[in-house]
């Protein structure tokens, strides 16, 4: 069986990279990586290849950045070329990034069976490009791998039949589990005893200079409480020096480049408290068992707040504020680990795949 895996930014190499490793396991297999270059940053890119044990891709499409159309357009055009030589049986992609969908597409038009893993989340919010990408993704793949029980009610809820869902946990969660022992903060990091780390990075939080400042203001009071710990993602940078707010000035704020997987992971399993508007870091502090203030409207993680630690807050920097003070306070939601959350999901979903190629 050859199998063609689909990666393109951060999130989908951690999924991957566990994907791979299972499948080694079984005889006639072959396996080839394609890297979209949808994150072409080394910091954002290479540096997750090295810690996370990933093969080097056989096939780099160096596509880059651009509008969302640009970059699925590019993808699709060099993406055909790739899979019209080579054939592959599966072509599995994870998440829900402009690749992912592209690859989908593509596949679909070649009669390629596709894969996708981290199947059936919704936001229900159709303004996220990610929540379109899910959808168009999941009624043309062929085999819908799951992480939760929610992900399974949404795709029947949307017509998918039964035998293309299948549950198999999250695979995100291997990752994690694999990597957290050898996980250490950055080096030269003066880290107190207390902090709360920081990631912003979506367009309805960075992108208009009012809304951003106005969540600035409300991390430098957090940050008279306890450390504000931020690693900043190129994005979130540009828009802060577009918006001429210096954050250094305020002598509140641990400012750090982007950092490879174990260090971030590291910061996360010690911290007080988790500010994000990340997807992936929602499951990360479940798991963690770490208070998460999530910086959203909706989530596609909603076992995150229903079972795990996870909390939305919006855009309401007053109730970030409140709520910093109540889990300071030792009024921090309790959580629990979801099902097969156990650092296997990968050893399923290579089962599963293995079984589907006699279909």
């Amino acid at each position: 069986m050859h199998i063609a895996h689909v990666v393109g930014a951060r999130p989908n190499f951690m999924k991957a990279a566990p994907v791979i490793a299972a499948l080694k396991g079984f005889s006639g297999m072959t396996q080839i990586l394609v890297h979209t270059g949808q994150h072409y940053d080394a910091n954002m890119s290479d540096v997750f290849f090295r810690q996370l044990g990933l093969p080097t891709p056989d096939i780099n499409l160096a596509i880059g950045s651009g509008s969302h159309a640009e970059q699925t357009a590019k993808v699709m055009l060099a993406i055909e070329q790739v899979f019209t030589e080579q054939r592959p049986d599966w072509v599995v992609v994870y998440g829900d990034i402009n690749s992912t969908v592209a690859a989908t597409l593509v596949s679909a038009k070649l009669g390629i069976r596709v894969a996708h893993v981290e199947a059936g989340l919704r936001s229900f919010d159709r303004t996220m490009p990610e929540e379109l990408n899910r959808l168009v993704t999941d009624q043309l793949a062929d085999l819908l791998l799951t992480p939760s029980e929610d992900g399974d009610a949404n795709l029947r809820r949307e017509g998918i039949p039964d035998e293309r869902i299948c549950r198999v946990g999250n695979v995100m969660i291997d990752t994690l589990v694999r990597l957290l022992p050898m996980a250490t903060p950055p080096q030269g990091v003066e880290l107190q005893s207390r902090y709360a780390l920081v990631t912003l990075h979506r367009p309805s939080n960075v992108d208009e200079p009012q809304a951003l400042t106005k969540l600035i203001s409300a991390l430098v009071d957090v940050s008279r409480h306890l450390q504000v710990v931020f690693p900043i993602h190129p994005r979130t940078r540009k828009r802060l020096a577009d918006a001429h707010i210096d954050v250094q000035a305020s002598n509140c704020f641990l400012l750090l480049e982007p950092l490879g997987y174990l260090q971030f992971l590291a910061l996360q399993q010690d911290a007080t408290i988790v500010i994000t508007d990340s997807g992936g870091i929602q499951e990360e502090t479940t798991f963690l068992g770490v208070p998460c203030l999530t910086m959203r409207e909706n989530t596609e993680r909603p076992i995150t707040v229903t079972l795990g630690t996870n909390q939305l807050i919006g855009s309401d920097t007053d109730r970030l504020r409140n709520q910093v003070q109540r889990i300071l306070q030792g009024q921090a939601k309790r959580g629990t680990i979801p099902p097969l959350w156990d650092g296997r999901a990968a050893q399923r979903i290579a089962a599963v795949l293995v079984g589907a190629s006699g279909r």
